[in-house]
């Protein structure tokens, strides 16, 4: 009879196991080497990683909040909408929390911060955020309507929103001053061949009448080559438009041949939908944003949008006799605004 070794079994089973655990080692290096070529090594910085991957800090922006088809909201704040108790920002934002089908658009919704306070605000508060670079000129604090860096502050979006729509985006611009109570994308014509769709703020019943008074405080665009044109003519227009702001000259533009002869399509929103302090919508429940125009301070903004929050909270709680007796509370903070 052959009677195994002992020693020599435990010797075959000491050389097997190691040489198991080298040949697992080998195949955890082999796959460490390829992964890296897609992850992140702890000393790397995410911010490298994804300029690489989108070109610039502001591709990266627009990737992170923009929707398939490459459909973005933007709005710019600076410092004097980011600081004090319930700062205007805030505001803002309770629109799309308190809103009917808002909550979930707040992820295509970009912050551009004009200096570095109202930039830490928006990553604070986790949104998505872009720091604009504004040529050394401070546009920390309240700019106060129809000043000259006001005006100054106005151009310098216009020409920020041109480059987004070189970059193939569409959006929707919107102020913080505007509340967002409903989707305004239910509203908002899909038709792609309606290049932009602009808020007004007195209607006049034709959502294609040239006469309608702009308020470039929200609107809807899409990219394409018309559209580009639009705002390299609208913003060289700037040289010789001396104390007018940039809403100004895009009316007067849109009432011009050069603007025929882009063949853009332009249809101005109804202020039963797109309401502002100019005029009110009369429909608290067909509703979608109020913007607080027709006023000159924040801080009366603030007062009149609380207000507003106030009343929706009001509309959302209500009973239907209260419905229809239902009236929006008087816009006085903004309203006594243009006496100081």
């Amino acid at each position: 009879m052959n009677f195994k070794n002992p020693i020599n079994e435990y010797y075959h089973y000491i050389v097997y196991t190691l040489l198991t655990i080298v040949l697992l080692y080998i195949l955890l290096l082999t796959s460490s080497s390829k992964s890296n070529n897609f992850a992140l090594s702890p000393s790397q910085p995410t911010k490298t990683f994804n300029m690489k991957m989108y070109g610039d800090e502001l591709e990266e922006a627009l990737v992170g909040a923009s929707t398939e088809d490459k459909m973005v909201i933007i709005a710019i704040v600076n410092k004097a909408y980011v600081e004090g108790d319930k700062p205007m920002l805030d505001i803002f934002l309770d629109g799309f929390w308190l809103g009917e089908g808002t909550n979930d658009l707040i992820k295509n919704l970009l912050i551009v911060a004009m200096d570095q306070i109202s930039y830490r605000r928006c990553k604070f508060l986790h949104l998505n955020c872009y720091k604009l670079e504004t040529d050394g000129v401070d546009f920390a604090g309240e700019k106060l309507y129809m000043s000259k860096d006001f005006i100054k502050m106005m151009w310098q979006r216009t020409r920020f929103l041109g480059d987004v729509l070189k970059r193939g985006y569409s959006f929707i611009f919107t102020d913080t001053d505007v509340l967002w109570l409903r989707n305004p994308f239910h509203n908002l014509s899909l038709n792609k061949s309606i290049d932009l769709q602009i808020s007004s703020d007195n209607f006049n019943g034709n959502e294609w009448s040239n006469s309608n008074p702009i308020n470039t405080g929200f609107y809807m665009i899409r990219s394409n080559n018309k559209t580009i044109a639009l705002f390299d003519n609208w913003y060289h227009k700037k040289h010789n438009s001396s104390g007018l702001k940039e809403q100004d000259v895009l009316q007067k533009l849109i009432r011009t041949k050069d603007f025929r002869n882009l063949g853009l399509k332009l249809r101005f929103l109804d202020t039963i939908y797109f309401s502002g302090f100019c005029q009110n919508s009369k429909d608290v429940k067909a509703v979608v944003t109020v913007h607080a125009n027709c006023c000159r301070r924040i801080s009366a903004k603030m007062a009149d949008l609380t207000a507003v929050i106030h009343d929706w909270k009001r509309f959302k709680s209500a009973t239907l006799n209260e419905t229809l007796r239902f009236q929006w509370t008087p816009h006085d903070h903004c309203r006594d605004s243009w006496r100081n």
